[in-house]
């Protein structure tokens, strides 16, 4: 009897345990019929071929509507594994000119995981890219003896010129890295995303939105027409167009007077921020970074040690040399430090106990508007000294932070914030950075003294020197530096029509302006006044460098009502006034007078024929 009863209690065990078993499968069944779209998409995909439409992407044109970048078709090979059969390989891959080898490696990589995370055998899978419209044709005519793969139409980016490839940026294939950061899951493995310039900044406006079109297969993975005749197709929307606010004959002559040098132009349209030409030198040829030639030609230009992958123009940190000469003088004039009266003397530099500072001959002592004609070294010295030690101050540390509050007011030492993302922030010291330095209480003036004239620690780019030429131009404020000048159905971003004021006076901003004017019409700018018409104003830089120096330039024309300003940047190209001005001042006559005038043509074929390459200058 006892046995009995305990048989009886097995048998609900068991039975509650197939109970149990029976609830988790039907759990199961209803997660993937009902609760996910799994089963669903497994299913009808035996049935159903979702085919991916791709826009076309946004053409690209210049300030006065010529083309820069177009579209041109290209295809794709797609292949969906389970519907692979009966392939006769060495006849496909003589259609598509890829050996076996190849062939293999490539499906290796396809269904490896690791490098491509979306893999399934019952979806498409990108096999090869970029076949030309010849080479399509050859494999549309034999598709149907290749169960399992379909072509796809995509477009590739197109140029209308050599011109501003470091602005426009490139476009290639989407990186894992990328895929992971598309939160909205728009991009699938083997698509297409910009990769720099306004191509990577403007991407959600230039690539457009997907369509998909719906196509109902048999049995036998044949396509049999559309699904429900189209009604559940989406048409791809194409990217919005983008007009840029470069002029083109501006950057062809700043590209073809960067020839053979290493550096960069910035001009900027004072009155809105719009940047007229960037120029970086070394460029490359935006058309041999499309189509298949792309990855070959990215190794080759990342390895060449002249870098010409790096956007100097943005992401170059130069010592701005004696073009920081203007933004000391606003300092020191809003400060209280000088005034139009005050003179400090220069026996040939700033001479202090045993620290000195050389400087070229000129008349001594001297103001605030020659000191920046002839760009007196010992003045911008003498005026860094005696703020760091100002009564009204309490101690050096209270004065720089003062005068590091200026600059960054001025826009440097952060990201401007234009519309291009490589772009760096450049550096301005604080306090702080010298206490670790020296120790708190340990460095004075002196200490610095290099930092007066643009030197140490001072790091600008050159869009950051071309933006203080803007800032002077318009007596104390500057729009945004951007690109972006016109997007089709679109608006521009507000920061990029609102003026930012910096904390120096007006008033103070027309003393500095006598004195670049002054340096055009008999100081350090002199080749400025060669073109009177221009009513140029103009700052030499020139920078210590552990070779020859780097020549630089910063102004802009004319005086009243200015429409450019902008820096040059010459690596070991020496004096400012050697190479940087006369490149300035061509780009000034031609941007405000539509072309150069014979004589200064010919100073531009002499410029563009000059080498300088790591210090030396040839001919």
């Amino acid at each position: 009897m006892e046995e009995s009863h305990q048989y009886e209690g097995r048998k609900f065990v068991i039975g509650g345990f197939v109970v149990v078993v029976v609830l988790i499968y039907m759990v199961r069944l209803f997660v993937l019929q009902i609760s996910t779209d799994d089963y669903k998409k497994n299913a009808a995909s035996n049935a159903l071929l979702k085919r991916v439409e791709y826009p076309s992407r946004g053409i690209i044109y210049d300030r006065a509507g010529r083309l820069l970048v177009y579209n041109q078709p290209m295809y794709d090979v797609m292949l969906v594994v389970s519907e692979m059969k009966g392939l006769d390989t060495l006849d496909f891959c003589r259609t598509v000119k890829i050996t076996r080898e190849e062939f293999d490696q490539r499906m290796a990589e396809m269904k490896n995981r690791n490098a491509n995370p979306g893999y399934s055998p019952y979806t498409q899978q990108l096999f090869l890219s970029m076949l030309t419209a010849e080479e399509c044709g050859v494999l549309q005519e034999k598709l149907f003896k290749f169960h399992g793969f379909y072509v796809r139409q995509r477009n590739i980016r197109q140029y209308g010129s050599t011109l501003a490839s470091h602005l426009l940026g490139d476009v290639g294939e989407i990186s894992q890295k990328e895929l992971d950061r598309d939160t909205l899951d728009y991009y699938a493995a083997g698509d297409y995303v910009g990769k720099a310039g306004v191509e990577r900044y403007y991407e959600e406006e230039l690539r457009g939105t997907k369509g998909v079109k719906i196509l109902l297969r048999d049995v036998r993975g044949r396509i049999k027409g559309q699904y429900m005749g189209g009604q559940y197709d989406q048409k791809p929307i194409p990217g919005k167009n983008l007009t840029l606010t470069i002029d083109s004959a501006l950057q062809a002559l700043g590209e073809r007077l960067m020839q053979h040098k290493i550096g960069a132009i910035v001009a900027i349209e004072p009155a809105t921020g719009e940047i007229l030409c960037m120029v970086s030198s070394p460029t490359y040829d935006l058309r041999e970074m499309s189509g298949k030639q792309r990855r070959k030609t990215f190794s080759r230009l990342f390895l060449d040690p002249h870098k010409p992958l790096y956007n100097r123009a943005v992401q170059g940190v130069y010592p701005p040399g004696s073009t920081f000469k203007a933004a000391q003088g606003l300092v020191y004039l809003e400060e209280g430090i000088v005034n139009t009266s005050t003179l400090y003397p220069c026996p040939h530099g700033f001479r202090l106990g045993r620290l000195k500072v050389g400087c070229h001959g000129h008349a001594s002592p001297i103001s605030v508007v020659p000191a920046l004609s002839t760009s007196c070294n010992a003045y911008f010295c003498w005026g860094l000294y005696y703020m760091m030690r100002h009564k009204q101050y309490p101690d050096a540390d209270s004065a720089l932070t003062v005068w590091k509050d200026h600059m960054v007011s001025m826009g440097f030492g952060y990201r401007l914030g234009t519309d291009l993302p490589e772009e760096v922030r450049g550096f301005i010291p604080n306090a702080s950075f010298y206490d670790k330095r020296y120790g708190k209480g340990r460095w004075t003036g002196a200490t610095i003294i290099h930092i007066g004239i643009g030197q140490a620690e001072i790091g600008l780019t050159p869009l950051q020197i071309a933006n203080l030429g803007a800032t002077i131009a318009n007596r104390g404020y500057f729009i945004t530096p951007h690109l972006a000048r016109r997007i089709e159905g679109g608006t521009i971003e507000e920061r990029y029509r609102t003026p930012r004021h910096t904390s120096v006076r007006p008033e103070y901003y027309d003393i500095v302006r006598q004195g670049m004017r002054s340096a055009a019409i008999g100081g350090t700018c002199h080749f400025l006044n060669t073109m009177p018409e221009l009513q140029a104003c103009g700052k030499t830089g020139t920078a210590q460098n552990k070779g020859r120096d780097h020549g630089a330039f910063m102004g802009f024309a004319p005086m009243e009502n200015p429409k450019i300003a902008i820096a040059v940047y010459v690596e070991n190209g020496g004096f400012g006034a050697t190479f940087a001005v006369p490149i300035g001042g061509l780009l000034m006559q031609q941007y405000l007078q539509g072309k150069l005038s014979e004589r200064n043509e010919a100073v531009a074929e002499r410029i563009s024929n000059t080498v300088i390459h790591y210090g030396l200058q040839e001919r």
